[in-house]
């Protein structure tokens, strides 16, 4: 018997390609409703919130991993008779959008957001996600990720805006959300304060100056400090030595006249903090631009000068160096202070560890800023005694030492990002009254502000919002079917 087809070469292609079929065969799951889930069935319910990845991003290695554990698990529990929920959605990755927004802007047409103003810059962002974002949701389809499309989310929508006013003002009321002048990641680039999980350490070659203050006279008072920032001496208030270091005990108390700042004082100090073996032993203090510093400063009662700007230009010091980049403030600060004669050893190149924006580049300016901040000792305590208490479990067990490492010693958490791309922080400020002061109010998702009153510029950290979604997603604040299953 034959058959006259036999002899076809393109009856069969030579090896089995996935990519013909899988489309339409996971489509097909899509539309049947396999991965909807039902709020309202008698099943056990069984949920995983997807962490929404970057709207700028594109699936890589971990996300590969993450989603084919998920995967496995959702699929394995609809097999046992459970009612399952993998809730897909994105994040809108404040800075990350903002700067290749801007970019794309600068590239296209050379202009900035100042340019087009906050609404119309905010407009074009829109614009772009529409456009551009996303990817990774067609990612998520082609490799299969059984999520439920129906219930997917974005950390902009209007139902994670309503959630995000209504926490931001049940902290704010209960005092857990507050404003002040605190030391931050600044970047110069993006010009905005960024977390401390945005800052790349990278060994950079810089150098160490050796600086004396005091008399130029031997046997007169004077210290020697060494800095790898010799431009921050610009807004030092004192210098710390060790309150056992008998080297320098005679000369605590003692007010130097700042080399370079007239009417400016440096006044020594002590404090534990100092190794007597570091170094000199002394340690120049820059309140407003230093971390270590900066707990010294607040330890002491010190005045926090800040010499730079909002773009890493020295700033508001009455000298010649206002105007000047940090790089050519080093610079030029050195040479001021070798024609003094106060560098008292050679100049020699030094390897350190330096903060780096993740996004952006540059070296991290630590800089005193006027930012909100979530007080996060109640929160962190209640979390480590969720732990510690058992109503939540770690597995494996072996990592609970490292959560109750970072649990236990978090620092107040800074919340407000000087961006245009994100949620605005809900604070609105009435008119300045006749002492300079402006009522403050906070206003919630269900309110309006009062006529007159001005909103806070500031907009949200990224994580403010995702830290909400495994609740946002399903319809809190309000009491949905969805959040009860």
């Amino acid at each position: 018997m034959t058959d006259k087809n036999l002899n076809r070469t393109d009856a069969l292609p030579k090896s089995w390609e996935p990519s013909d079929h899988e489309r339409d065969l996971y489509e097909g799951w899509v539309k049947a409703g396999y991965f909807t889930a039902d709020a309202h069935s008698d099943k056990p319910a069984y949920s995983i919130v997807l962490p929404p990845p970057n709207v700028t991003g594109q699936l890589h290695m971990g996300h590969a991993l993450d989603h084919t554990l998920m995967d496995s698990l959702v699929r394995r529990k609809r097999m046992q008779g459970y009612e399952v929920l993998w809730l897909p959605g994105m994040d809108h990755a404040g800075i990350a959008t903002q700067t290749k927004v801007e970019a794309k802007l600068k590239a296209e047409e050379g202009k900035d957001r100042y340019d087009y103003g906050r609404e119309e810059f905010i407009d074009r962002v829109w614009e772009w996600k529409e456009q551009y974002g996303g990817t990774i949701t067609t990612q998520m389809r082609a490799i299969g990720d059984s999520v439920d499309w129906s219930r997917e989310r974005f950390t902009l929508d209007e139902g994670l805006s309503r959630a995000v006013q209504t926490i931001f003002k049940q902290l704010y009321d209960r005092g857990l959300v507050y404003r002040d002048y605190r030391l931050v990641n600044w970047s110069p680039v993006l010009e905005t304060a960024v977390s401390d999980i945005e800052v790349v350490y990278k060994d950079v070659e810089g150098e160490f100056v050796s600086i004396r203050y005091g008399s130029l006279d031997d046997d007169q008072p004077h210290l020697i400090v060494a800095t790898t920032r010799v431009e921050t001496m610009l807004g030092d208030v004192a210098i710390a030595v060790h309150p056992d270091d008998e080297r320098y005990s005679h000369l605590i108390g003692e007010v130097f006249e700042h080399p370079l700042r007239e009417g400016m004082q440096v006044k020594v100090i002590a404090d534990d903090y100092v190794d007597m073996e570091l170094g000199t032993g002394a340690v120049k203090i820059t309140p407003a631009h230093d971390p270590n510093d900066y707990e010294m400063g607040l330890r002491h009662d010190l005045e926090m000068p800040i010499v730079m700007d909002k773009k890493g230009r020295i700033a508001d010091t009455g000298t010649k160096f206002d105007g000047m980049s940090r790089e050519e403030a080093r610079v030029a600060v050195r040479e001021a202070l070798a024609e003094q004669g106060r560098i008292v050893k050679e100049v020699r190149p030094y390897v350190h560890s330096v903060g780096h924006s993740e996004r952006s580049g540059e070296p991290i300016e630590p800089r005193l800023s006027l930012q909100w901040f979530v007080k996060v000792d109640e929160l962190a305590k209640m979390s480590g005694d969720a732990v510690r208490e058992g109503d939540t479990k770690i597995h494996p067990e072996s990592m609970e030492k490292r959560y109750f490492d970072w649990v236990d010693n978090m620092h107040d958490w800074t919340i407000s990002r000087q961006l245009w791309w994100g949620h605005r922080i809900p604070i609105w400020y009435g008119p300045e009254d006749d002492n300079g002061e402006r009522d403050v109010v906070c206003v919630g998702p269900d309110e309006e502000p009062p006529a007159g009153y001005e909103q806070d510029p500031d907009v949200l950290d990224t994580w403010f919002s995702s830290a909400l979604w495994p609740f946002s997603t399903m319809g809190w604040p309000d009491k949905t079917p969805d959040l009860e299953k």
